[in-house]
């Protein structure tokens, strides 16, 4: 069994939110000089990969579309478990909407081969975007499953666990297959061995450029533009502290109180 997982690198989240910042030209975020991770659902995606190939045997292997620095991405995953790695790079790329990195990851899983299950975190973890798992699905013409926190395969089919507003349902459907993984605690991703992100460091990821994949031009960067970003900001936060006179504590706290009243907070 052949599984590939896409991955993403964003910024890690975990950094504080003064070192966040974003280019309000570019719309993006600036990322020179921060950590840098693998989106966390796409970490949900990988460990169900994982046990998948423990249970059932097979290759895992792990796909990014991004910057160069996105090869870090590609190796911790393979740090985690995964068999291969490829990195899909190139400045032409730049600035492509949901719609044409879908078209891009559709191509170079094609190249990669024909894979059995095709799985994705179910959402960004920069952008909040949803859609990759269904966009990917049609570019590749394969059912989608979508919000899975864990899949069994037997005799050809998937049966995927899916959670939905009053618990969970079992969904069955044939192989190949793309699904969206959303994260549980089924699918807690596994720490990394020393060894093994050792090992991962000396293996050598291919990177493939547009050209490579025959990406249709039309459909990448802003000339493939179907979603427009219009605006992005950091919110503010106003926040002020009030010190509650008093010469003892219930004082403190009796004038606490009223002032809480004032603000209509109690």
């Amino acid at each position: 069994m052949h599984i590939v997982v896409c991955v993403k690198q964003i910024i890690d989240p975990e950094i504080p939110t003064e070192q966040f910042k974003l280019d309000l030209a570019s719309k993006r975020q600036v990322r020179g000089g921060l950590s840098l991770v693998i989106s966390a659902y796409d970490q949900n995606a990988l460990e169900v990969a994982l046990q998948l190939k423990e249970k059932v045997g097979g290759t895992v292997t792990a796909l990014s579309l991004g910057e160069p620095e996105a090869q870090g991405a590609v190796k911790s995953a393979m740090g985690m478990g995964a068999d291969a790695g490829v990195l899909v790079t190139d400045s032409v790329l730049s600035g492509s909407d949901p719609f044409g990195v879908a078209h891009v990851l559709a191509k170079a899983i094609r190249k990669i081969g024909a894979p059995d299950l095709i799985l994705v975190g179910c959402v960004s973890g920069d952008t909040g975007d949803k859609v990759m798992g269904p966009l990917l699905a049609e570019e590749l013409a394969l059912p989608c499953r979508t919000f899975v926190s864990g899949i069994e395969v037997r005799e050809g089919k998937a049966s995927a666990r899916r959670i939905v507003e009053d618990g969970y349902e079992v969904v069955e459907a044939p192989l190949p297959l793309v699904a969206s993984i959303l994260s549980d605690d089924s699918n807690v991703p596994r720490y990394s061995k020393l060894k093994d992100i050792m090992v991962a460091a000396r293996k050598t990821v291919p990177v493939w450029k547009a050209a490579d994949l025959g990406v249709d031009m039309g459909t990448i960067g802003s000339a493939g533009e179907r979603l427009q970003l219009r605006e992005v900001s950091i919110p503010q936060r106003d926040s002020r502290c009030e010190l509650m006179n008093g010469d003892t504590p219930a004082e403190q706290a009796g004038r606490l109180a009223e002032r809480l009243r004032e603000l209509k907070v109690i």
